[in-house]
């Protein structure tokens, strides 16, 4: 194994153990090794970087900065302890990929998200869906965060979801309105006996009696969709990870109709999102209509207040 490989195994280790997962990372530097190595070079250039990084050729220029990203922050681990490797100046490939707008879902196409798992053809798929859904409808969980609950994470006695090792390696306590902690207790009872034998400790479990994989409820929920008549909405397709979305964007329109400090709120918002800051909720706070006329309001009000 050449010193660069020995090099990266260490950055990986360094990376993962403050936190950061670096799956991409570990998939993809390796190739760009062998790029330097077949070039011949034993050390980083911003030339043999960029070569790396704007493959494919036909690939979208966010995808080129991606990669030129990855290359950036090895070369700044190698350089701190050999000079001759190159950091690529920051200036190269500049692009950032648009924002897809997010859809931010009304109470009725929710209602009918969950009424259309209905038409799922095993009872069992059917609460686990109802339920799994409607847990990432109120608390704006990510999927895989939902996906990843055990047993032993969800306490029904007090109404706390244990959330683990998730983003960043956070884990985080989720408590949940009674209501939702009678949705999941319900379900759990009724998985029992539709799944008298499961063959995991997963709270939401397949009809094959295993923890649910996230390919399989991504296609599901594309059905959900077109059968709940909201596939074709503009402008653009709903989304699983739009429910978080409107969470946390129905959220704060809630503590703006109700007069709430919004700024001394939104940290409270960030820790049960899991998100490492506001800075990173701010990402969420979409510019739909709602929100604008409540932040309107405020200002007209806080403006027509002064003297």
């Amino acid at each position: 194994m050449s010193s660069l490989h020995g090099a990266l195994d260490e950055y990986l280790a360094a990376r993962r153990a403050l936190g950061f997962k670096l799956a991409r990372d570990g998939k993809l530097l390796p190739d760009f090794i062998a790029h330097l190595e077949r070039a011949g070079s034993a050390f980083v250039t911003s030339r043999l970087a960029v070569a790396w990084a704007t493959q494919p050729r036909d690939a979208h220029p966010a995808w080129w900065a991606t990669r030129l990203v990855l290359v950036r922050g090895f070369a700044k681990h190698l350089q701190a302890s050999d000079l001759r490797h190159e950091v690529p100046p920051v200036e190269l490939l500049p692009h950032c990929r648009p924002r897809p707008v997010p859809y931010i879902y009304t109470p009725s196409e929710i209602a009918a998200l969950l009424a259309a798992t209905t038409t799922l053809r095993s009872p069992l798929r059917t609460a686990t869906y109802h339920t799994l859904l409607g847990l990432l409808a109120v608390t704006g969980l990510r999927v895989g965060e939902a996906v990843a609950l055990d047993d032993d994470d969800v306490d029904c006695r007090y109404g706390v979801l244990v959330i683990r090792k998730t983003k960043f390696g956070k884990t985080r306590e989720v408590p949940l309105h009674p209501t939702t902690t009678q949705a999941l207790a319900r379900y759990a009872r009724d998985r029992d006996r539709l799944a008298p034998r499961r063959r995991t400790r997963s709270f939401f479990v397949s009809t094959a009696k295993t923890r649910l994989l996230y390919q399989n409820v991504h296609l599901t929920f594309l059905d959900l969709v077109y059968a709940a008549g909201i596939a074709e909405r503009r402008p653009r397709r709903p989304r699983m990870h739009d429910l978080r979305h409107t969470f946390a964007v129905r959220t704060v329109l809630g503590w703006y109709r109700a007069g709430l400090d919004i700024e001394a709120k939104l940290p409270t918002l960030s820790t049960y999102l899991g998100h490492i800051g506001p800075s990173a909720t701010y990402w969420y706070m979409t510019a739909v209509p709602e929100l604008l006329e409540a932040a309107t309001l405020r200002l007209e009000r806080f403006c027509g207040a002064r003297p």
